[in-house]
């Protein structure tokens, strides 16, 4: 695969650094609010794919991903069955990991269980935004290095896993809070930053 660079025409964050991919995901989607349950059983999904492998793998292979996950509409995927985690550990456009397809499945139906209490998947991820006081008031890169987990990360993934879900430990959650902008981590600087903060202000928070 050919790597492009992305123009240096803005300060971002160091961790996407100059690739044209990961650039347009920091500037697009990172940090910024999402509502939309299909997004968010999606990059719940894809979080859990992530572990142990950088997050450039599954961006990379994240439309394969959505053309073997029915794009990730949490009914179909709820139906899957063994025949489809085989098709899958077949597809060579995926992550081919038993227990992460599994997984995947296994967390559609526990979606479905949430929303006959939960109004929506936002709604209840929502419940769990930081308190903005509770935020470090500088976000340098030295301070978000230090930042892999928070209790409310820790708090969401106590209670998912009381309700059975799998792959949703604390870093993957903290990581998922900072992919759907219930923390808003571009540091301090970076262009992305106030827009990520004026899509904040203007969102409505699900309920």
């Amino acid at each position: 695969m050919t790597t492009k660079s992305a123009p240096q025409t803005q300060v971002r964050c160091g961790w996407c650094g100059d690739l044209e991919d990961y650039c347009h995901y920091h500037d697009n989607e990172w940090g910024f609010p999402v509502d939309d349950d299909r997004r968010l059983f999606e990059k719940l999904c894809l979080e859990g794919f992530q572990s142990g492998l950088s997050w450039l793998t599954i961006l990379r292979k994240r439309e394969a991903f959505r053309k073997a996950f029915a794009n990730f509409e949490i009914d179909k995927v709820a139906r899957f069955t063994e025949r489809d985690v085989e098709r899958l550990l077949g597809d060579a456009g995926i992550v081919r990991h038993r227990g992460k397809i599994e997984a995947a499945i296994h967390n559609a139906k526990c979606a479905q269980e949430l929303l006959k209490t939960e109004p929506s998947l936002a709604a209840y991820f929502w419940k769990f935004e930081p308190d903005p006081k509770s935020r470090p008031k500088t976000l340098t890169p030295e301070v978000l290095r230090t930042m892999a987990i928070s209790p409310e990360s820790t708090a969401l993934s106590k209670d998912l896993k009381k309700r059975g879900w799998k792959f949703v430990g604390p870093t993957t959650m903290y990581a998922l809070m900072q992919a759907m902008g219930l923390v808003n981590d571009h540091m301090d600087g970076c262009s992305t930053r106030t827009a990520a903060l004026r899509a904040r202000k203007a969102f409505k928070v699900p309920r």
